[in-house]
């Protein structure tokens, strides 16, 4: 099957992941990976309210349609080292509107300044934070991309050993789960991502874990005894090389006894769900995983 035209935001973000090579600082990869979404024209109407959990940045971001008894805890991409509220803040608004409930998008501490475990350590205290302004874990989802995806199943398993009541459910959107990079697609799949290659997740790989064991499930939740989380959607394009992280992770949690509903869209790039703004399909799939908050918060 012919391989679909990228949308131009799609372009812009490639050329920006192009135009970066080993010398380019981390201060200037991120600010100009914030920038490939600064011509994003807000179309939710969402409210936006800075706040601090003990010093993690956070923002509320919340949608008309929101009600304010239910929370999404939005844990963004960027291989661990890079991403912002920035960046995700569209995706979070189209969230927001779909699963008609406020969004907490955090900055969690970024590698190679903060490696393995910090972001798991502001993720699980900004989730126990929703706990303690009254909000029961029946009404909080958890949510992310990529790598903010592997680090919201990293936070369930967190959250599960230390005995914390589990959010309703998650929804996955091309989920990083495996650092130890041995899925098929992530060379079989090569020529097709026009965004993630192999070489580039392996430096980021190795940036959030300078040393340490690649498989421990906290850094690799592929690994992990799934059983007892709760309900897991997830959704990846078909032509990326995190493919088979998203099917194998639903194979393992089926196995597990977990809920899970995977959907792999034909044709589409990583987490195309952040150029919905020109990928109508990445509306579409956020409006489903949506609905798959609002079943399980209701």
């Amino acid at each position: 099957m012919p391989l679909k035209p990228l949308d131009p935001i799609i372009l812009k973000c490639v050329a920006t992941f192009e135009s970066w090579g080993p010398d380019t600082p981390m201060t200037t990869i991120r600010k100009e990976w914030d920038e490939v979404f600064s011509d994003v024209v807000p179309t939710v109407g969402a409210t936006s309210q800075p706040i601090d959990i003990a010093g993690i940045k956070a923002e509320w971001i919340t949608a008309p349609e929101a009600q304010q008894d239910r929370a999404i805890l939005y844990l963004h991409g960027g291989g661990y080292v890079l991403g912002s509220i920035n960046s995700h803040r569209d995706v979070c608004e189209r969230l927001s509107r779909a699963a008609k409930a406020r969004v907490l998008a955090i900055e969690y501490r970024l590698a190679p300044e903060h490696p393995f475990p910090a972001g798991i350590d502001d993720a699980v205290a900004a989730y126990r934070w929703l706990l303690k302004q009254g909000l029961p874990a029946k009404r909080i989802a958890i949510a992310g991309d990529s790598a903010g995806g592997g680090l919201s199943v990293s936070t369930l398993l967190a959250l599960k050993h230390a005995g914390d009541p589990l959010p309703a459910c998650a929804t996955l959107m091309s989920p990083w789960v495996d650092l130890e990079l041995l899925g098929d697609s992530m060379t079989s799949k090569g020529d097709e991502d026009p965004m993630i290659k192999k070489p580039m997740v392996a430096v980021m790989s190795a940036t959030y874990v300078p040393s340490g064991d690649l498989r421990n499930p906290l850094i690799s939740p592929l690994n992990a005894d799934l059983s007892g989380l709760p309900p897991l959607m997830i959704h990846v394009g078909t032509r990326e090389v995190l493919l088979d992280d998203s099917v194998r992770l639903a194979a393992r949690a089926k196995k597990a006894g977990v809920e899970v509903e995977l959907k792999a869209w034909e044709g589409h790039v990583h987490v195309f769900q952040i150029f919905a703004s020109g990928v109508k399909d990445g509306e579409t799939s956020l409006q489903e995983l949506g609905a798959f908050i609002r079943k399980h918060i209701a």
